[in-house]
């Protein structure tokens, strides 16, 4: 699974794009503050969402993993939550599918585990849009949610967020056979993620063509937006 992402976009490129998905009138509003380039976001760490709001859209921030279903917490004191979510016909999903609970989640390139045989085995692979990606999203879910994320914390109310994943296209089945993210790049699609109804919604979840990602030399991803 893809527990580790960078998004080092600006606030303006980040912006500039999510016009094509809003009236000419329309304001999101940013909530971020000074936002800065974020290299290396992996579980529970802090990172922006663009989420439906009181009175249009927000860019916020957001901690990374979802509610995981009561199942797996037995006799578990915490829960970091869950980052990657691919069965939406799950009960415990189905609640936070809805328009309201929609989000993208900005992105510049993601890692997933090597399972390769070898002395990079378990190491991060990383893939990115190109040397210059465009601005694109993880196909997301959120909620605000109350909960004991780390003991030293205690309990902590959150908007929590995690991204929908698929099958792999063949870059990612190289390296990691199971799942990639559900990556969005045409506005069209970002706006039906935000606002299509649920069965419209979900024929997004499948990988993105083959051909259109690269995958990073090692040691190079800092290289790369």
């Amino acid at each position: 699974m893809c527990n580790l992402y960078a998004q080092t976009k600006s606030q303006d490129d980040i912006h500039h794009a999510l016009r094509e998905i809003t009236d000419d009138d329309a304001v999101i509003e940013d909530l971020t503050g000074n936002l800065p380039s974020l290299p290396g976001i992996r579980p529970d760490y802090a990172a922006p969402i663009l989420r439906h709001g009181a009175h249009g859209y927000h860019i916020s921030m957001g901690r990374w993993g979802m509610p995981t279903p009561p199942q797996f917490l037995t006799g578990r004191k915490v829960d970091p939550g869950v980052t990657n979510i691919r069965n939406l016909d799950s009960p415990h999903w189905r609640r936070w599918l809805a328009v309201p609970h929609r989000c993208l989640v900005p992105f510049t390139r993601f890692a997933e585990p090597d399972s390769r045989p070898g002395p990079m085995r378990g190491k991060p692979v990383w893939f990115t849009l190109g040397r210059e990606p465009p601005v694109a999203f993880f196909a997301g879910i959120r909620t605000e949610w109350t909960s004991t994320r780390k003991l030293k914390e205690g309990a902590v109310t959150v908007d929590a967020f995690a991204f929908l994943t698929c099958a792999p296209n063949r870059e990612v089945a190289d390296i990691h056979p199971k799942a990639m993210p559900v990556i969005l790049t045409r506005p069209e699609d970002w706006r039906i993620w935000l606002t299509a109804p649920f069965e419209r919604a979900r024929r997004l979840q499948q990988p993105l063509p083959d051909g259109e990602l690269e995958i990073l030399p090692e040691g190079s991803s800092a290289e790369f937006g």
